[in-house]
C-alpha cells in the first residue's frame, strides 16, 4: 500500500469517528464491515460486536422487514436522503432516527456493499411532542388539561412519604401512576410491589402481606415472608383497598399508625420501611358512610388524593395512547405496523370506553393479531366497532323494538286464550303474519291454540 493511500485512510478514520452521526457500512451479503463510534453510542452496541453480524440483527429497525433504504441503494445503484424510522437500541428502546444510503464503490467501479449514515432524532421527536402540547411523566403521556393538573403535582408529591389515594375507574391506569411516584421518589432503587386485594380474600391476603411463620396454620411448614417484607425501603401498592373488609382494615390501620407488622404465628413486631400508596376504583367516602369502611384507615391513607378521570374524558389522549401502544406492540412482537389510518382512528375517537385505557389497549392488541404490517383499518378493529354507526346505534333500537313487540304479541295471545286467529285479528294483521312474527321472534307457545273456548267467548 501506499504511503498516500494509508495516510488518506487514516484521515477518512478519524473523520467517521469525530462526527455525530452514526455509519456503517456492509458487504454484498448484508454483513457489517465498519461501524463508527457514534453507531456504538446510539446502538448501544460495541463495534467488537457489531462487525461480521447481519445488519438487521444489530439494528432491529422497523424498516428491516419491509422497505429498507439500504436494501433498495444496493439493488438500484443510488442513494438515499433523510428516510424517518426508528431502531432498537441494546436495553429495547426504541430510538428514532433519520437515515441516508448511498453504494460503497471501489475505483473500478465495481459495488462493494453499501454505506448508511443515521441520526438520533430523540430530541427533535421530544421537542415535536412538546410542542404538539403532549407532556409525560414516566410511562404516561397526554395531551389533556386534567392529567397535566396531576403530572405537575406528581413530582412534588413523590419527594414526601406520605400515603397517597389513588382514586379512577377501572383501567384508567392507577397501577402506572403508582409506578411514576415510585420512579420520582428517593425510594426508586428500591422495589415497588402490587398486589390486588380484592383477589384474595382476608386470610390468604394477611398472610401475603405479613408474611407467616412455621406452624402458624395447616401446611405452613416453614417460613415465609410477605410483601412488607420483600418491599422494605420501597414502595407498595394495595389496589382496590375498598374491597378488603373492616377486620383487615383494622390490621392495616395498626401498619399505618405504628409502622410495623406482625407475621402470622409470630409474637415479634418488625419495622415496615415501606410507602403505602392506595389505590380504588370505588367512592371510599360513600363506603364510610354505609359503614364499609372504617373512617379511621380512610383518614389515614386520604392524606395525598390523585383522581385519574376517565378516558372519555380526556379523549384528546387516544391519538397519543394509539401511538404508545403500537410502537410498544412492534417491539415485542417484531411486527411493523407504522399506525392506524384515519377512519379507524375516527371510529376510536367516538367511542365511549367504558374499560378506558385497558380497553383501548385490548382494541389495538386485536388490531395486532388482523394487521401485520401497515396501517390499522376498519377492518382490523373488533367487529362491534367496524360496523357503520348507523348499524351500532339501530342495533340497540331494534333490540328494544323486538322485545316491545314480543310483549304485545304474548299479551294479545294470553288475552285470547292463546288462540291464534283472535290474537292476530285483535293486533289486525293475517293469522300468516302473527306466525312469521312469532318465528322471527323465536316465541313458543302452548300446543293447544285455545280456539274453541276463545271462539265461543267472541260469539
Amino acid at each position: 500500500m501506499k504511503k498516500s493511500d494509508k495516510q488518506t485512510r487514516d484521515v477518512t478514520s478519524i473523520i467517521l469517528e469525530s462526527i455525530s452521526d452514526g455509519v456503517f457500512t456492509v458487504d454484498n451479503e448484508w454483513r457489517i464491515t465498519s461501524f463508527n463510534r457514534a453507531a456504538e453510542a446510539i446502538t448501544g452496541i460495541p463495534r467488537t460486536e457489531a462487525i461480521g453480524r447481519f445488519c438487521w440483527e444489530v439494528f432491529r429497525s422497523n424498516m428491516c422487514e419491509g422497505d429498507c433504504a439500504l436494501r433498495q441503494t444496493m439493488q438500484e445503484g443510488r442513494s438515499f436522503v433523510s428516510t424517518s424510522t426508528y431502531i432498537i437500541n441494546s436495553n429495547k428502546q426504541r430510538i428514532p432516527i433519520d437515515v441516508s444510503t448511498a453504494p460503497l464503490v471501489n475505483g473500478e467501479g465495481v459495488v462493494l456493499g453499501g454505506v448508511e449514515t443515521f441520526r438520533d432524532n430523540t430530541v427533535v421527536e421530544e421537542l415535536r411532542r412538546e410542542l404538539s402540547g403532549s407532556f409525560r411523566q414516566g410511562d404516561m403521556v397526554s395531551r389533556s388539561h386534567l392529567m397535566k393538573k396531576i403530572f405537575t403535582v406528581l413530582p412534588r408529591i413523590a419527594e414526601s412519604d406520605y400515603t397517597v389515594l389513588i382514586e379512577g375507574e377501572t383501567g384508567t391506569g392507577k397501577e402506572v401512576l403508582a409506578k411514576a411516584l415510585h420512579n420520582l421518589s428517593t425510594r426508586k432503587e428500591k422495589p415497588f410491589v402490587a398486589i390486588n386485594c380484592a383477589a384474595l380474600p382476608d386470610s390468604l391476603l394477611e398472610s401475603e402481606l405479613f408474611g407467616y411463620k412455621a406452624g402458624a396454620f395447616t401446611n405452613a411448614v416453614r417460613d415465609k415472608s410477605g410483601y412488607f417484607a420483600v418491599a422494605q425501603g420501597g414502595t407498595i401498592l394495595l389496589d382496590e383497598l375498598g374491597e378488603t373488609s373492616p377486620a383487615f382494615q383494622v390490621k392495616l390501620l395498626r401498619v399505618l399508625e405504628e409502622r410495623t407488622f406482625q407475621m402470622l404465628g409470630d409474637v415479634r413486631q418488625h419495622r415496615a420501611d415501606v410507602r403505602i400508596l392506595a389505590a380504588t376504583n370505588q367512592n371510599i367516602e360513600s363506603l364510610v358512610e354505609q359503614g364499609r369502611f372504617r373512617q379511621d384507615l380512610y383518614y389515614r391513607i386520604n392524606i395525598v388524593r390523585l383522581c385519574l378521570p376517565p378516558l372519555r374524558d380526556r379523549k384528546e389522549d387516544i391519538p397519543l395512547l394509539i401511538e404508545r401502544f403500537i410502537e410498544t406492540m412492534n417491539r415485542l412482537r417484531g411486527k411493523s405496523v407504522s399506525g392506524i389510518g384515519s377512519e379507524a382512528l375516527e371510529r376510536l375517537m367516538h367511542h365511549d370506553y367504558p374499560g378506558n385505557i385497558r380497553e383501548l389497549e385490548n382494541i389495538i392488541e386485536h388490531a395486532f393479531i388482523l394487521c401485520t404490517h401497515g396501517t390499522i383499518d376498519l377492518q382490523h378493529l373488533p367487529t362491534h366497532l367496524a360496523r357503520p354507526r348507523e348499524e351500532r346505534i339501530a342495533s340497540p333500537l331494534r333490540s328494544a323494538y323486538q322485545a316491545t313487540e314480543a310483549e304485545i304479541i304474548l299479551e294479545a295471545l294470553q288475552r285470547h286464550g292463546y288462540n291464534r286467529l283472535a290474537a292476530a285479528r285483535d293486533l289486525g294483521m293475517h293469522k300468516s303474519t302473527l306466525f312469521r312474527k312469532l318465528k322471527k321472534l323465536n316465541l313458543t307457545l302452548p300446543p293447544v291454540d285455545g280456539r274453541s273456548s276463545s271462539s265461543r267467548s267472541t260469539e
